[in-house]
């Protein structure tokens, strides 16, 4: 069974400046792990086929007005029969002229309720991409991810071959890094992945013979990013005589992380190769193959 991810409801409305209406006291942390949204205009009505409580629903112009024309009898009925099966969590994006029914039956039924001023389109796309980043599938690689004429190239390589060296190098021609040693990647979308460090290491870089490296202090803020699309895989290994190297360009190579096929292109080095120069060709023609 794949392993199910959580955020904090708390990271969210921070996130996402949520004023908070009501929010249960409980000591234990309310976690969302559906990245899915839900717009309860049936459940109003009182239809509940596919509702799903573990999803965050957010209410808008269109539910409210409807909600509006209701006599009071009907309104507490919807509201309580729609609350009363524990949502996750409401998110409002309009003004409601009865906010205090609504605030009591949020509490009686512990339903977190927050408040929005962005429009409910620009906080459905805010939600739903912050959802989609924090409950993505997740893997961690050993590997260097630098930013390269704006491709996100992941260096892979038996440890001392020369990835953080390379990556130094890259950093003095004005390309940026993401992530050296570990590289944590999460599948955002079915064919896209995107790379960043674990924060105890952000920005940092280990150099045998050196020690660890903050590149933002040395090299400037405009040196690093806290994340990257991965557009290209470069495996780096030691020359080997016996080994056949493509030559020609002609031979696709694709690696497989977390279910999406990444181009990879696989270079050899022997002492003497310039690997920036090389990475930076590789990176350039990536994107040109893509335009």
């Amino acid at each position: 069974m794949p392993h199910q991810y959580t955020v904090p409801l708390k990271k969210l409305i921070k996130d996402l400046n949520l004023q908070i209406l009501y929010y249960p006291k409980t000591e234990e942390e309310i976690l969302v792990s559906h990245a899915e949204l839900m717009r309860p205009g049936l459940a109003f009505t009182g239809f509940f086929q596919g509702f799903v409580p573990a999803r965050i629903n957010m209410i808008g112009r269109t539910e409210l007005a409807y909600l509006e024309t209701l006599p009071p009898h009907l309104l507490r009925q919807s509201l309580e029969g729609f609350l009363s099966r524990s949502p996750k969590a409401v998110i409002i994006t309009q003004d409601f002229s009865f906010r205090p029914l609504f605030l009591e039956l949020a509490e009686k039924y512990c339903v977190p309720l927050m408040q929005s001023p962005e429009n409910t389109t620009h906080m459905a796309a805010q939600l739903n991409a912050k959802l989609s980043l924090e409950l993505a599938p997740r893997t961690t690689v050993h590997g260097v991810l630098m930013e390269i004429y704006g491709e996100g190239v992941l260096l892979t390589g038996d440890s001392g071959v020369g990835k953080s060296e390379t990556a130094l190098e890259l950093l003095k021609r004005g390309h940026r890094l993401i992530a050296d040693d570990a590289v944590e990647i999460r599948k955002v979308s079915t064919n896209s992945l995107v790379g960043t460090a674990p924060e105890l290491i952000r920005n940092y870089i280990e150099l045998r013979g050196i020690g660890i490296v903050n590149v933002a202090k040395l090299f400037g803020m405009g040196a690093v990013r806290t994340e990257n699309e991965i557009n290209l895989i470069v495996n780096i290994v030691p020359w080997n005589t016996q080994e056949v190297y493509d030559r020609l360009g002609l031979e696709e190579q694709y690696m497989e992380l977390l279910g999406v096929k990444v181009p990879m292109n696989t270079i050899p080095i022997t002492p003497g190769r310039n690997l920036a120069m090389i990475l930076e060709v590789a990176a350039m023609n990536n994107r040109q193959k893509k335009l």
